[in-house]
């Protein structure tokens, strides 16, 4: 909830000028909620958060991964042909959810990129590295400070930072993502997956459909 709600932990506050937060949490309807997708990109140790202020949907979920991709990957790795992707197995970029590969099609064509996909299986999302990696630096960074507004939960974000050297930037998404996109089966068909030999439902790569490979 973005507001002046109560966050969890403590934040020292000069004697007698502590913030005053609100009883209950019933969302504002003038700032609502956000859904943050977080890029973690292991090999340099640096993120990518993009704080989406409508439907966490697959087409919001793709979009942070080009952004990442525009804002950082591209100047890390200017030479890459291949991404590989580590996702969780449900949620907006879930191994069922048919939008999801449409959006991934999209970007593999614009990038001219190959996408491999490797979906966590079912009961094991927490052994994904963007969680202990970097989602739980950014909960201990804000914990204790209300989230009062947009601006204030992409500082706190970027700001977060280990001792390792994690480095995060982070935006707002102001666009709007529609709920209920039907996707038929022919569209699905004119995806260019090719599915692992092992659980290719969890393991897949889309091609650019201009590919050479």
């Amino acid at each position: 909830l973005v507001g002046d709600f109560k966050n969890a932990g403590r934040e020292w506050q000069p004697k007698g000028q502590p913030d005053s937060v609100r009883v209950h949490d019933f969302a504002d309807k003038n700032l609502g909620k956000v859904n943050p997708y977080g890029v973690y990109d292991q090999t340099a140790n640096v993120g990518w958060v993009s704080v989406g202020i409508d439907h966490d949907t697959s087409s919001f979920a793709v979009e942070s991964i080009r952004r990442w991709w525009k804002r950082m990957g591209q100047q890390t790795y200017p030479e890459a042909k291949q991404l590989l992707i580590t996702a969780d197995g449900g949620g907006s970029n879930g191994y069922r959810i048919r939008l999801w590969k449409i959006e991934l099609q999209r970007f593999a064509d614009d990038q001219g990129l190959e996408i491999s996909v490797c979906h966590l299986p079912p009961g094991t999302s927490k052994w994904n590295k963007i969680e202990h990696r970097m989602f739980s630096h950014i909960s201990m960074n804000w914990r204790g400070k209300p989230l009062t507004s947009h601006e204030v939960i992409v500082n706190l974000i970027a700001n977060t930072t280990t001792r390792q050297g994690l480095k995060i930037q982070a935006e707002i998404d102001s666009n709007s993502y529609p709920k209920g996109i039907k996707v038929t089966d022919t569209e699905l068909e004119n995806v260019n997956l090719f599915k692992a030999d092992f659980h290719g439902e969890w393991n897949y790569s889309i091609r650019p459909k201009c590919s050479s490979y």
